[in-house]
């Protein structure tokens, strides 16, 4: 059988541009012709209309979208878990309502993943979490109603909880995003078992690495690449044994130096990867 093959792409957020051009040019001195785009700037902002369209002219491809989802403030895990994903009934109608335009968009740029936080969705089979399970069955289907899959990103709860609520579900066009370093972040278990765990949903993976936090109820802190608790080879290893492409987009959230931490993570990823990595 001929071996899985990684392809390198970058978030574009990571790189924080302000318009398409320069995101074009930061690709360049990087040297990635691969990104995952966040949409809701191209469905909101002025400068970011025609973003897909830019990109490709000039040779840069699309690895998925991300949809940020409405009202959600990381400042705290506490922020974050009151106000994050479809979980707020203050904010799922605009969620909601973005999540369609995303999706409209997704589809008419032949987009075929796109990406966001479910927002902690509780162990307990209670009545948030039927809630929340109705909430993300709806925007999953406003999505494959128009051709695009979409996947959850790991982090905010465990492997096994994601993997119970994602049975529960039971939906064709939902998947995972995997993001080794939320695992640490939010302190939700180890990242190569949980890729074990998550196994039939992977869509794409994160390069992103972090170190635990000192307490219980407080962020870990996310670290360059290589440099943190992840455990790279035997992560590496473990996409592998899923045997079947993936793209592994690096994401950088945290630094003043996101450019050249993306390019040693990218140099790093060739060394872990080998002749896997295109």
């Amino acid at each position: 059988m001929k071996p899985p093959r990684f392809r390198v792409g970058v978030c574009s957020w990571s790189l924080r541009p302000e318009h398409p051009d320069q995101l074009i040019g930061l690709l360049a001195q990087i040297g990635i012709t691969r990104v995952q785009l966040a949409l809701v700037p191209c469905v909101d902002a002025p400068q970011w209309q025609g973003a897909v369209g830019t990109l490709r002219s000039r040779g840069l491809s699309i690895a998925s979208g991300m949809l940020a989802t409405v009202g959600e403030d990381y400042t705290t895990l506490e922020s974050i878990a009151r106000t994050g994903g479809v979980r707020p009934d203050a904010t799922w109608p605009q969620t909601r309502d973005l999540a369609a335009r995303v999706a409209a968009l997704a589809a008419t740029e032949s987009i075929g993943l796109v990406t966001f936080h479910a927002g902690f969705i509780p162990h307990d089979h209670g009545t948030e979490r039927t809630m929340m399970v109705s909430r993300l069955r709806e925007v999953a289907d406003q999505f494959k109603a128009l051709g695009v899959a979409v996947a959850f990103e790991t982090g905010q709860e465990s492997a096994d909880t994601l993997a119970d609520a994602l049975r529960e579900i039971d939906h064709p066009a939902i998947g995972v995003n995997f993001d080794p370093a939320n695992m640490i972040l939010y302190g939700m278990g180890d990242p190569v078992a949980a890729v074990r765990t998550l196994a039939p949903w992977i869509r794409q993976v994160h390069i992103k690495d972090a170190l635990p936090a000192s307490r219980v109820g407080e962020w870990g802190q996310e670290v360059q690449v290589g440099t943190g608790a992840v455990q790279w080879p035997a992560f590496i290893g473990a996409l592998r044994d899923l045997g079947r492409p993936l793209d592994l987009v690096i994401e950088r959230e945290a630094g003043a130096a996101r450019s050249g931490d993306v390019r040693v993570a990218m140099d790093r990823l060739r060394t872990w990867c080998g002749s896997d990595l295109e």
